[in-house]
């Protein structure tokens, strides 16, 4: 038997709007017409759901796009709808369809599949009575109405009432319609999983677990003042989605949404995230109002959310350097520093901070700053088992770039410690077979050219020339980029260093009696260290610059730090070792990476360039850098 379309599925679809449960599915075997990619990100997919007779438009969601780019859904083949939602068209009187969950039945086909329809005006059959020849005409639509002679003569049958068919669906409407509201909320309703949402769709319910809550935050604008505040949800899947509630909306779920407890929410809007300021991987984030239904769903300990993580190689981290988008990493701890105590500029108020040392297979070693709970509970349980070397997942870290390239928890990173996942499989047999043996590299230093634009010391090389003549550069927002060149001048009689606090590394004013004052840590202290803050002259072929650098880096490029180079001036009999010491730091290669940004000086917007991180070059990986650069510019035969 040919494998073919199912018939009249299209009409079966439309009669069924939204099954209760995928079991209420029938058989629907379809077949792809006019399949093409939608929206920017092009993870999405659109075609014609065709049955023969009619077409119904349909859309893939982006967690299904994997199907299609791997050629198992393929244009003219066939698929078996297990699960769908129909959609209404805004302004429009059609729909479409949304596919969110189906099986391949067959590879393209060679053509489309088409179906001759006679109109049903012209087959309709009129029927006679066989005793009196009185002509009946087929009743429409679902009301019945009969009006019928008997074979006998002359008596005339009429139903006592209209007969009006309904479906099970408009039953179940109605008996919900008659119940409580809470009763309602608990009966068996559709939910959508947060995958299938769109901003064009109509009703839907969602299930979700608050994984994450923001503070109530308050702003003031040109439109006036109000409140804020936003949770992070995830369904059963792991999909996660935002939802942002203002003024009358965030008062009233404020207190009703709590950390970890599930919901049953429906009334919201979606529209596209800001991708500045979203904070999941997700295209659309919510928007609940005052109308929105928010309940809590009871005894709903078992529905736990699968923890996704979408893992990035530590080699791998430079191009979300100073990024909003958060990253996933797991390795295994190499190091666990003591608890450190942080002063914060904002409020003075003092937070518990500890890092750990993680790496990869790709041999590289980043550090992890945890913060609050997660360094002092978490941190504790890391630091008792070091000795173990247990691997840690981590999701939704913010990479900075300190020291080169650094991670931070936030208050809604998850830490898993040994999970039971094939990754963490996967390292650990690395790690025990031949990692543990091997020289680790900090990720920050002599990292090698990469053919996927990562951002470090070989990735946005740029020359000194290509910055000074755009003056518009760093505008906006900080540009990043990489430099090599050579230290040309450092002059001496500038000022080089500041006093600083041994703790905070804050600068300290001369106390009234003695010792030295710290404004961040609020206390008197004897001695003070020196940390560098000064400007050198870099110069490579395209032209020169000043850049600015600051203790860490400017101790690489000097050899020596901010005290023991004071030492050397203050020796008064010995003058020019201080400026030997400065002349022995020129004219050596660095690879530089550097920020530019702008700044006014006397009412003039002038570029500031401040080195991000230094490194001496590496000539193998230079000369691998620079020979891929030379494939580029070959001229295809």
């Amino acid at each position: 038997m040919a494998i073919s379309v199912t018939p009249k599925a299209v009409s079966t679809i439309l009669s069924n709007p939204s099954p209760e449960s995928s079991s209420d599915v029938p058989d629907l075997v379809v077949q792809v017409v006019d399949l093409k990619a939608t929206g920017t990100s092009g993870n999405r997919f659109m075609f014609s759901a065709s049955d023969g007779e009619r077409k119904l438009r349909a859309i893939l969601p982006s967690n299904m796009s994997t199907e299609v780019m791997s050629g198992n859904i393929q244009n003219l083949g066939l698929i078996r709808i297990l699960d769908y939602t129909l959609n209404d068209i805004p302004n429009k009187p059609d729909k479409y369809l949304i596919v969110t969950k189906c099986e391949v039945v067959s590879p393209s086909l060679e053509m489309e599949i088409k179906t001759e329809v006679k109109l049903e005006t012209e087959i309709k059959p009129e029927c006679r009575s066989e005793g009196t020849g009185i002509l009946l005409k087929p009743k429409q639509e679902n009301e019945i109405k009969t009006e019928i002679k008997s074979e006998g003569p002359g008596i005339l049958l009429k139903t006592k009432q209209e007969i009006v068919a309904k479906s099970a669906a408009q039953i179940v409407h109605e008996q919900r319609e008659n119940m409580a509201p809470a009763a309602r909320m608990s009966m068996t309703r559709r939910v959508f999983p947060l995958v299938s949402l769109n901003p064009y769709q109509g009703s839907w319910t969602i299930k979700v677990r608050v994984t994450s809550k923001g503070n109530m935050r308050t702003y003031k604008n040109a439109r006036g003042e109000g409140c804020v505040f936003n949770v992070e949800l995830t369904d059963e899947e792991g999909t996660q989605i935002q939802a942002t509630m203002f003024n009358e909306a965030a008062k009233k779920f404020y207190d009703r949404f709590q950390l970890g407890k599930v919901y049953y929410i429906s009334k919201g809007t979606l529209k596209l995230a800001n991708k500045q300021f979203k904070t999941v991987k997700n295209d659309y984030e919510m928007t609940l109002n005052e109308n929105s239904e928010v309940e809590e769903a009871g005894n709903e300990e078992a529905f736990v959310p699968e923890t996704k993580f979408n893992f990035v190689q530590i080699d791998q981290l430079g191009p979300y350097v100073n990024a909003n988008e958060l990253v996933d990493i797991i390795g295994v701890v190499q190091n666990v520093s003591p608890t450190m105590s942080i002063r914060r500029k904002s409020n003075n108020e003092t937070i518990p901070k500890r890092d750990i040392t993680v790496a990869d297979e790709t041999k590289k070693t980043v550090v992890v700053s945890l913060w609050n709970e997660h360094a002092t509970n978490l941190g504790q349980e890391l630091l008792d088992i070091a000795e173990k070397s247990p691997i840690v997942a981590i999701k939704s870290l913010k990479v900075g770039d300190f020291q080169g390239v650094s991670l931070s928890a936030i208050s809604r990173s998850i830490v898993l410690v040994d999970p039971d996942i094939p990754e963490a499989k996967k390292l650990r047999s690395w790690y025990d077979s031949e990692g543990k043996e091997s020289s680790m590299a900090s990720v920050s230093s002599g990292m090698s050219p990469s053919r996927n634009g990562l951002r470090s010391m070989y990735s946005d090389r740029v020359s000194i020339s290509h910055i000074t003549k755009n003056p518009s550069l760093g505008e906006d927002k900080p540009a990043f980029f990489s430099i090599r060149g050579y230290i040309s001048f450092i002059r001496p009689d500038q000022t080089m260093w500041y006093r600083a606090c041994k703790t905070c590394s804050k600068k300290v004013t001369e106390a009234l009696g003695s010792g030295y004052w710290c404004e961040g840590c609020q206390k008197n202290e004897e001695e003070c260290s020196l940390r560098y803050i000064m400007v050198v002259k870099v110069s490579d072929g395209s032209g020169e610059a000043y850049f600015s650098t600051f203790n860490e880096e400017a101790e690489k490029i000097v050899g020596c730090s901010a005290d023991e180079l004071d030492k050397l001036k203050s020796q008064m009999e010995e003058e020019n070792s201080y400026q030997l010491k400065l002349k022995q730091a020129t004219w050596n290669p660095h690879l530089f990476r550097v920020s530019v940004a702008q700044h006014e000086y006397n009412n003039e917007k002038r570029q500031r360039i401040t080195v991000r991180a230094v490194a001496p070059v590496d000539f193998a990986a230079e000369s691998r850098f620079l020979l891929e650069e030379i494939s580029k510019m070959r001229v295809p035969k």
